[in-house]
């Protein structure tokens, strides 16, 4: 896996999604053989309340806040279409493609067509769209830096914005994070560099 889609992925999980990483989509051509379009770097759900935990539960009712600049309406379904980039937080045609966008829509589940073909196109012209039950379906990118033009039609969220908000949530929470034994690479790597830094105080 991509070491910036990694860092994106154990990002995701510390707010409550679940992933799913360098999707293929896949076109039948009508040679009947089958190509690939292109790799959805991220695909990620999070369900509403996602991490919330009474005081009677294990852990006491500690629980991590899901980072502000993810925008999470807590009351709803968040889905999540995401390029993840070391450079430039950009989205590249491919993965805006309509055909490529319904595919992925049918990867999170079964949907009426017109339904799809709404969301799709909601997407496409505005990076958010709503599904009729309530579902927030967004377009996002991760990057080192910003997009070139600023973003148009997307989200965008930087990788040391997320480097930040991983270690400040592992630093304050160091008593029970230092407990983890994760073969996750980017938070292990960061667990270990907390251990490291603090190893040396």
């Amino acid at each position: 896996m991509d070491t910036a889609v990694a860092l994106v992925q154990s990002y995701l999980y510390m707010n409550g999604y679940f992933t799913v990483t360098e999707y293929p989509v896949l076109d039948l051509l009508d040679t009947g053989q089958v190509r690939t379009v292109t790799d959805a770097d991220m695909l990620a759900v999070r369900f509403p309340g996602a991490g919330r935990a009474d005081i009677g539960h294990a852990t006491h009712g500690s629980r991590i806040e899901c980072d502000p600049v993810l925008d999470v309406a807590d009351d709803r379904i968040d889905l999540i279409i995401a390029e993840v980039k070391e450079g430039r937080a950009e989205i590249n045609a491919a993965a805006r493609d309509p055909k490529v966008l319904h595919a992925i829509l049918h990867r999170f589940g079964e949907m009426e067509e017109g339904t799809a073909l709404d969301i799709v196109e909601q997407l496409v012209a505005d990076g958010e769209a709503v599904h009729p039950v309530g579902v927030r379906v967004r377009l996002m990118a991760f990057g080192s830096r910003p997009p070139k033009n600023g973003p148009k039609g997307y989200a965008w969220i930087s990788l040391g914005h997320i480097g930040r908000f991983m270690h400040e949530v592992i630093s304050e929470h160091w008593s029970a994070a230092q407990t983890i034994q994760s073969k996750d690479p980017a938070l292990s790597f960061l667990l270990l560099l907390e251990k490291a830094v603090r190893g040396e105080e």
